[in-house]
């Protein structure tokens, strides 16, 4: 294993040679490559869910490549290299198993770990560290939890209920320079909303749109196809969309 990895350092770095390199590769920076970084992730996910294991080999390495190009650009501007990324991840298991690879015999917990870890680093706030690059939707839920570890949350799903409510009321009231904000903070109460149920807010949204996806499929394809369907009145839309949806089998069943 060791020699394909060393195989593909190489190749990156011969990739980046100044003078003999490809010159896209020399003239990418961390910026430019971050797209692509959280690209893969995403197709890696794809993957999985797709259980195509040939595919998740593929997607794994595309994955990893991102790693050892930004490992590359660190090592060239002389901050670090492969091996301190390896370095770093390794401590950092080791420090967050410490009934495994320490003395004690219990674990305190992952959290409780990762506070400690936020603490001695320096951090200021609890939502420090919830990156800004996340998706939307996956940082909202990440920032409160985070503030509900501080105490501020509802104590059940009736406070965050009535304040989706409210966000309902105050975009449909909302002058048009006030709705994007508006909008914002209707979908963030729909996210307390989801997660004082225990529900993964990024997992009820993603069967949704796969829900909505094999829905409308269904219906193009019971009209004869994307043409006729687009011709079709609202009201015979709605009917084929009605028909569509008693016809799936229901849950549980």
């Amino acid at each position: 294993m060791s020699n394909q990895l060393d195989r593909l350092l190489s190749i990156m770095a011969r990739l980046r040679d100044p003078q003999t390199g490809c010159e896209w590769d020399r003239a990418q920076d961390f910026a430019t490559i971050a797209p692509y970084t959280i690209e893969e992730a995403y197709e890696v996910a794809d993957a999985i869910e797709r259980e195509d294991m040939l595919a998740l080999r593929d997607e794994l390495g595309d994955l990893l490549l991102q790693v050892v190009f930004h490992a590359r650009m660190a090592e060239e501007a002389g901050v670090f290299d492969f091996a301190d990324i390896a370095r770093s991840i390794s401590d950092k298991m080791e420090a967050r198993h410490p009934h495994i690879f320490g003395d004690v015999a219990e674990s305190p917990g992952w959290e409780a770990l990762k506070e400690e870890e936020r603490a001695s680093g320096g951090a200021q706030s609890a939502l420090d560290g919830v990156a800004r690059a996340l998706p939307a939707l996956m940082r909202a839920d990440k920032l409160q939890k985070r503030a509900a570890r501080a105490g501020f949350d509802w104590p059940d799903a009736i406070g965050p209920a009535e304040k989706l409510a409210e966000e309902m009321i105050e975009l449909a009231e909302a002058e048009p320079s006030e709705q994007v904000e508006e909008a914002g903070d209707l979908l963030f109460a729909a996210v307390n909303l989801v997660r004082a149920y225990g529900i993964a807010p990024e997992d009820a949204l993603r069967e949704a749109n796969a829900k909505f996806e094999r829905r409308f499929r269904a219906m193009e394809h019971a009209a004869g196809g994307q043409q006729t369907f687009a011709g079709l009145s609202l009201d015979e839309q709605e009917a084929l969309w009605q028909l569509v949806k008693r016809g799936e089998p229901k849950l549980g069943s």
